[in-house]
């Protein structure tokens, strides 16, 4: 079952919870002229996700699948969306698109450098490449301007069925999550770099008021304190000496 929630204007989290790993995986569309859809989801998951974007929009009337890098939850169903809606281009870092995507999609996807800005109408967005940061090489965040919401993939991933947004510190929570993940074998999952640090304080720069998370609730108020105090977490958890 996939939970909908309208954590922001024209913003909905499309929440499919797994006890398995008791975990949530979160998707968010962004209703507007040119809709746009973060996260395709796991392949087995395309029914159910597709069946919740149905009580949102046509899911045929998407225009833009993004992801932060290439990894099943994040792009494994994306070839299904692309089936479903013609006019969907896929959307992620320039690096992604060459190095990946384009081999992997049925039509070449529109890779963003910090220069590109993407409009779907009311909402203006930008990717922040962020090399290794949740993890991967292509990896970078999205960041919608006109609102300031951060769609964060994994950075602030913690475990359990809790609420769609909170207010309360997500650093706890994500400490505790990697913790619990340094202990088993995904041991490495976020890898702290000589350029951790920095890409934090450049996302904390943004100022966003709503971090959209892809495992967990999202957080809902003044975030650049958190992205700043993450680079704490990331290096006592996984990272060491860089």
């Amino acid at each position: 079952m996939t939970s909908i929630d309208e954590i922001a204007p024209d913003l909905f989290r499309l929440c499919i919870y797994v006890p398995e790993f008791d975990m949530q995986f979160n998707h968010f569309l962004v209703r507007d002229e040119e809709p746009l859809l973060f996260h395709a989801g796991l392949r087995a998951m395309f029914p159910a996700l597709r069946e919740a974007v149905a009580t949102l929009i046509d899911p045929a009337a998407l225009r833009h699948i993004a992801w932060s890098h290439f990894e099943s939850d994040e792009i494994g169903g994306l070839n299904h969306w692309l089936g479903l809606a013609p006019q969907a281009q896929p959307v992620c870092t320039f690096v992604g698109k060459l190095v990946s995507v384009d081999d992997f999609a049925i039509r070449p996807a529109r890779g963003m450098t910090a220069d590109d800005v993407l409009s779907t109408g009311r909402y203006r967005f930008r990717f922040h490449p962020s090399p290794h940061l949740p993890h991967g090489w292509d990896a970078g965040v999205l960041f919608e301007e006109t609102r300031r919401t951060l769609f964060c993939s994994d950075l602030f991933h913690h475990f359990g069925n809790g609420a769609p947004t909170t207010s309360s510190d997500l650093i706890g929570p994500a400490q505790e999550a990697m913790r619990q993940m340094q202990q088993g074998p995904l041991a490495g999952y976020m890898p702290y770099t000589r350029q951790t640090e920095a890409l934090l304080r450049s996302l904390a720069a943004l100022q966003p008021d709503t971090l959209a998370t892809m495992h967990g609730s999202s957080y809902i108020g003044r975030a650049d304190g958190l992205l700043q105090g993450l680079a704490t977490v990331i290096r006592e958890s996984f990272g060491g000496e860089a």
